[in-house]
């Protein structure tokens, strides 16, 4: 049977993932995360968040990634008006 640190409450995942409770509600609706529920209170088994950490893809570097993004304004709409 599964111990009581191998199941994490609302509060508790919110914690561990450095996210506010909120997010982690809205990911249950969109089914973007994996968790249960007991009576009206949602459970995620630690093992099964711990895999769907892992699935989600290699971090990255918010500044690398907004200087990449970054367009440029079309030469056709530069000094027109």
């Amino acid at each position: 049977m599964a111990g009581d640190s191998d199941i994490l409450t609302i509060a508790e995942l919110s914690r561990h993932l450095r996210v506010h409770p909120t997010t982690i509600y809205r990911l249950l609706r969109q089914g973007r995360i994996p968790g249960f529920r007991v009576g009206s209170a949602w459970r995620f088994n630690k093992s099964a968040i711990e895999k769907w950490e892992h699935s989600q893809g290699p971090i990255i570097d918010i500044d690398t990634s907004a200087r990449a993004h970054r367009t440029r304004e079309p030469r056709s709409a530069r000094g027109r008006k």
